[in-house]
């Protein structure tokens, strides 16, 4: 079941009638004298002819050689001198390309001495492509380029419900305009009241609230993997290679459904405790690809004392000695970190110096994460399969890297995630 304010464009105008890329009228007879030979057009594509036609001398007319050297289309050419052009069958019927009518876009052919597009073909190219998309308003929202600064917030949950008011609370913090905010929920293997929870939200955020607190959009959708796994075994490590392939699978199934026309995405844990109003505009500003804070945990040490300690474990950097150690591994080996009967020898966001505010990573977690969209369609997801001994969230990074894009971590950048 998907609970989603998804535009149905396309749909809808076919109910109505109306063809979805516009209506077509056929062109004029002037357009196809320019594109057919001699202007001679199927009669029963038009039965138009005129006295002019008509009145053509036997060696003003074109003659068509039916011989079988021809592939049975026949070559066109003029009596006595055979035209060695060859002819583009388009709803079966021959004509000649001419210079006037080609789109100035395509690219040049051998004869006129060029191999490759110029920057001002490409440009003209971009430009009449925009024109043709434009007029096709099922297919350019997702094809032309995205709306400037606009963000797309993505939350996958799972008996969220006791989470979902402070997860909200946060969201209405954000010193970002509400306008350019696009949420969306994925739904899986819930037993609580997190789906009805979000529902009711939807209900009052884009209906009853005030102009200037409604999202852009709020799509909700639900697809269950019929996964269970008890909460106190969550982070058992003989757990996690099927735990984290079956979160990929669910960011996978969230980013693909949701992901429209915003220029960012920002995944975001449906439990974090805080994180500071400014930090999209923050975590924007360093224009990065991938670009992640430092997540930490809050716990009580002793009477009235708290100890702030690296709960993402998952945004590391790869050092001599984790390579070292990754050239001895089966390609079936499955790391994961955040355990002592595991050392990777990677180094944390907590192991960097102060003056290293902003530091390239080769693993990330999903905690409280931006990406530029463009990776995403680009076709950077989040492996389900071992992806250099990684996969989910560290995947994706490892994957993205691959891919030639700039994974980073702000070491002294904090957000807060709950106990647990």
């Amino acid at each position: 079941m998907a609970l989603s304010t998804q535009y149905q464009s396309t749909a809808d105008s076919q109910q109505e009638g109306i063809l979805p890329f516009g209506d077509i009228e056929p062109p004029s007879k002037g357009v196809l004298d320019g594109m057919l030979p001699n202007g001679n057009v199927g009669a029963n594509l038009f039965s138009v002819a005129n006295d002019a036609d008509l009145a053509k001398t036997d060696s003003d007319k074109v003659a068509t050689d039916d011989s079988g050297d021809n592939d049975g289309h026949g070559t066109v050419h003029n009596q006595g001198q055979k035209d060695e052009t060859k002819y583009i069958e388009v709803l079966g019927y021959d004509y000649k390309p001419q210079p006037a009518f080609m789109p100035s876009w395509l690219p040049k052919t051998a004869s006129h001495g060029k191999s490759s597009w110029s920057s001002s073909e490409l440009a003209t190219y971009t430009n009449e492509s925009r024109t043709i998309l434009m007029n096709n308003k099922d297919v350019a929202p997702q094809t032309l380029d995205p709306e400037s600064d606009s963000l797309l917030i993505l939350t996958p949950v799972k008996n969220n419900a006791n989470h979902l008011a402070r997860y909200f609370a946060l969201v209405d913090k954000l010193k970002y305009p509400r306008d350019k905010i696009s949420l969306a929920f994925l739904v899986s293997d819930s037993t609580d009241q997190t789906q009805q929870m979000l529902v009711e939200s939807k209900k009052w955020y884009q209906e009853q609230a005030p102009e200037d607190m409604r999202f852009k959009r709020f799509d909700i959708f639900r697809q269950d993997f019929f996964y269970a796994l008890p909460r106190d075994q969550r982070h058992l490590r003989e757990k996690q290679r099927d735990r984290r392939i079956m979160m990929a699978r669910a960011r996978n199934y969230l980013w693909t459904r949701a992901l429209g026309n915003e220029q960012w995405v920002l995944w975001i844990d449906g439990d974090l405790e805080y994180y500071p109003p400014s930090i999209v505009h923050d975590l924007m500003a360093y224009d990065k690809d991938v670009i992640v804070p430092n997540c930490l945990v809050r716990r009580k040490s002793g009477q009235d004392k708290w100890k702030h300690t690296v709960y993402d474990r998952n945004a590391w950097q790869e050092t001599r000695k984790s390579r070292s150690m990754i050239k001895k591994l089966k390609d079936d080996e499955f790391l994961v970190e955040g355990y002592k009967s595991l050392k990777t020898h990677r180094k944390y966001l907590d192991n960097f110096a102060k003056n290293e505010t902003i530091v390239p990573l080769d693993g990330v977690g999903g905690t409280f994460t931006l990406v530029k969209a463009h990776v995403h369609r680009s076709g950077i997801g989040f492996p389900t399969w071992l992806f250099q001994h990684q996969v989910e969230t560290e995947g994706f990074a490892k994957l993205a890297k691959a891919n030639g894009y700039g994974v980073f971590g702000l070491p002294f950048y904090y957000v807060r995630h709950v106990v647990g």
